[in-house]
C-alpha cells in the first residue's frame, strides 16, 4: 500500500490523508481476511502523549492531532495500521491482550509490520506538568494525576529499581 508524498502543509490536509489511510487499511484487511468490518468513525481529539486509540465497542479511532503535525510519515505508516488492527482483533477475536499475538499477527500479515507497543515519538509538546518526587534511586517526576491522588492519599507509588514508596520534594 503506497502512502501519499510529500507532507501535506495543513492539518485539515492531514487528518484527510489519515481519513483515507485508515479507510485503505480497513478495506485491504476486508479484501485480505474476507470480512466486512464497517468503516470506523474517526476523531481527531485524543490528548496526552496517546498518538492513538482503538474504541473497541465504538468501532471509532481518535488520533492526536498534535503528534500527527510532527510525525505524520509515522502516523501514516505505523499509527494508522496499529490502530486499525486494535478494531480487527477485537471484531475478529473478541476481548484478547491488546498487543497480544493475535493482534501482533494481523499487523504481519496484513501490513508487514512488528507492531510496537509504544511509539518513540517526542511527546514534549503534549506533556503536562510534572512534580518531582524522591527515591533512594534519586528524582522521579510524577504526572499532575499521580501527583494529585497521592495528595489525596488515594495512592502510594512505588520506584521500580529501589522499591521505596516515592516521597515528594
Amino acid at each position: 500500500m503506497t502512502l501519499p508524498h510529500p507532507t501535506p502543509t495543513t492539518l485539515e490536509d492531514m487528518q484527510s490523508n489519515i481519513a483515507a489511510r485508515v479507510n485503505a487499511c480497513v478495506t485491504h484487511a476486508n479484501m485480505q481476511l474476507a470480512i466486512n468490518l464497517a468503516q470506523p468513525n474517526i476523531s481527531f481529539n485524543q490528548r496526552g502523549k496517546i498518538a492513538g486509540c482503538a474504541r473497541l465497542q465504538t468501532n471509532s479511532l481518535k488520533f492526536n492531532p498534535v503528534l500527527l503535525v510532527d510525525n505524520y510519515a509515522a502516523f501514516m505508516s505505523e499509527v494508522v495500521p496499529h490502530e486499525v488492527c486494535h478494531l480487527l482483533a477485537y471484531n475478529l477475536y473478541g476481548r484478547v491482550k491488546p498487543h497480544g499475538k493475535e493482534w501482533r499477527r494481523l499487523m504481519s500479515q496484513l501490513f508487514g509490520l512488528t507492531g510496537q507497543t509504544y511509539h518513540k515519538m517526542d511527546v514534549t509538546k503534549v506533556s503536562g506538568k510534572t512534580f518531582p518526587y524522591v527515591c533512594e534511586c534519586g528524582q522521579i517526576e510524577l504526572s499532575i494525576r499521580r501527583h494529585n491522588k497521592v495528595l489525596r492519599q488515594q495512592q502510594r507509588y512505588i520506584c521500580r529499581q529501589c522499591s521505596e514508596i516515592l516521597q515528594p520534594i
